[in-house]
């Protein structure tokens, strides 16, 4: 509809724990380039780019992603998004609410294009015809989803039962919202051509969200309202109230809202769409070669078929392996059959379970400033390879276990160590005894690269005083 404003949700809370080794819970799939050299986050956005009466996108991520966000929206220009940061994960419903009342603050009841940022499609101008196709009925009072034609009987997907859907593919009333199916009422569905998958993406008027929340979950919009109007802002970010926002119900849009108002349509949508919810749909989502492996990295395959391998660091070699999944990490490897790829998330919470860093972080950690990577560990010492990025510089802070002695080994450090300030350029080091207090600042115009030897009783990331951040960490 001509005139509307349409504001993209990106909803970028997802941990992809069936994607590990590769998606980390602090480092997830949609802050990678799975599928493309743009990131899911950056696909989800550029795809919109060319629907009229774009706004400024709102994104509503976890606060220890926050600076994920900022920087990969940065890199491809979108310097005004609005960054919303949940104090813990409620799933859907509350995070499109508070969207909303970012939205309604910003412009005039815009509508809202509700998007998961980890989600794949082929062609992205088909996805913005479906969008248009939905302007309509969203914009007169309906609360819009978008339906997928199953090629498949899946059974990861949720399903919606659609009726008198437009001759050109318009959206029509849903009749039924379907969980995930078990195999043979998949093969149905598939049989019937009622059903289509259920792609979790929306389109409907910010205050009609609000006003069908209301009705049919009035505590979750009690919750993220208060959270809301006692939000703080920290940088450009907007920091959800934590104790109001915990009280709210974790519920999914589907269940608070579309599966109960009488104003939900559908549009189907055939822009080769995957949620790329397991590494087998990513192996579905690529190309594979005559011998059906789809091989990423330095891999070789000798005699296999039908395979997924990816190297993230290092040779690997597989011999005669057929209809498996090898992914390699710098310090994890996963091997199984891609029929077995939704049990990942068991390794996972296994992982969890015992405490292994390898469920959080990569071996490389990014940070606001640069990033480090763990190059050795012992018992009483360890070795870190620190990247800064022009500009940036580490917090002021202290250690209580610890000592380090740095080495630059490329571009310029501009170190403070208890009071005293000087320059380190490369091939020179300094040394920072327990208790000191420091800072390293890069003032360049490339990179600052350090190796940094961490000596002392316990070198765990915990033991740190902060003094002063330009991150606003505590």
């Amino acid at each position: 509809m001509d005139g509307e404003t349409v504001v993209p949700v990106l909803l970028s809370g997802g941990v992809g724990s069936r994607l590990w080794p590769l998606s980390r819970e602090l480092y997830p799939k949609q802050f990678m380039a799975l599928t493309g050299e743009d990131t899911m986050l950056q696909e989800t956005c550029r795809r919109v780019a060319d629907l009229e009466g774009l706004s400024a996108p709102v994104a509503v991520c976890h606060e220890d992603h926050r600076f994920l966000v900022a920087e990969q929206l940065k890199r491809i220009g979108v310097e005004d998004a609005s960054v919303l940061l949940e104090p813990a994960g409620r799933n859907t419903a509350p995070a499109v609410a508070a969207a909303a009342l970012e939205a309604l603050s910003r412009q005039e009841d815009p509508l809202l294009l509700v998007m998961p940022a980890d989600h794949v499609m082929e062609h992205a101008y088909q996805f913005v015809r479906s969008v248009r196709k939905g302007m309509d009925s969203a914009a007169g009072g309906g609360l819009v989803t978008f339906g997928v034609p199953p090629t498949a009987p899946e059974t990861g997907y949720g399903y919606i039962r659609a009726r008198d859907l437009g001759p050109d593919g318009g959206a029509g009333p849903v009749v039924q919202f379907v969980e995930k199916p078990d195999r043979a009422t998949a093969e149905g569905f598939l049989r019937s051509g009622d059903y289509l998958w259920n792609s979790g993406i929306f389109l409907f008027r910010a205050s009609r969200y609000l006003e069908e929340l209301e009705s049919h979950a009035p505590a979750v919009l009690e919750a993220v309202r208060a959270a809301y109007e006692g939000a703080e802002r920290d940088l450009d970010f907007l920091r959800l109230e934590r104790q109001a926002f915990g009280t709210s119900p974790s519920n999914s849009v589907d269940y608070a809202v579309m599966e109960h108002t009488d104003a939900a349509f559908v549009v189907p949508m055939e822009a080769g769409w995957s949620d790329v919810g397991s590494w087998s749909a990513l192996y579905e989502a690529g190309e594979p070669d005559d011998a059906g492996n789809l091989l990423i990295g330095d891999v070789i395959s000798h005699g296999g078929r039908n395979n997924y391998i990816r190297s993230e660091n290092r040779l690997v070699a597989a011999v005669g392996v057929e209809d498996h999944l090898v992914v390699e990490t710098a310090d994890a490897v996963l091997v199984a059959p891609r029929a077995r790829a939704q049990e990942i998330k068991g390794v996972v919470e296994e992982l969890r379970e015992t405490g292994r860093e390898e469920a959080l972080n990569h071996r490389r950690v990014l940070r606001p400033w640069g990033s480090y990577e763990t190059i050795t560990v012992a018992e009483r010492f360890q070795v870190k390879h620190l990247l800064v990025k022009p500009g940036s510089s580490l917090s002021m802070q202290l250690h209580h276990h610890r000592a380090e002695h740095w080495v630059v080994v490329r571009g310029t450090a501009r170190v403070t160590r208890d009071g005293e300030e000087f320059l380190l350029t490369e091939d020179q080091s300094t040394y920072i005894p327990i208790g000191t207090t420091h800072r390293i600042l890069n003032p360049g115009n490339i990179d600052l690269e350090l190796i940094e030897v961490q000596t002392g009783s316990y070198l765990g990331e915990d033991d740190i005083v902060r003094f002063h951040d330009a991150y606003n960490r505590g």
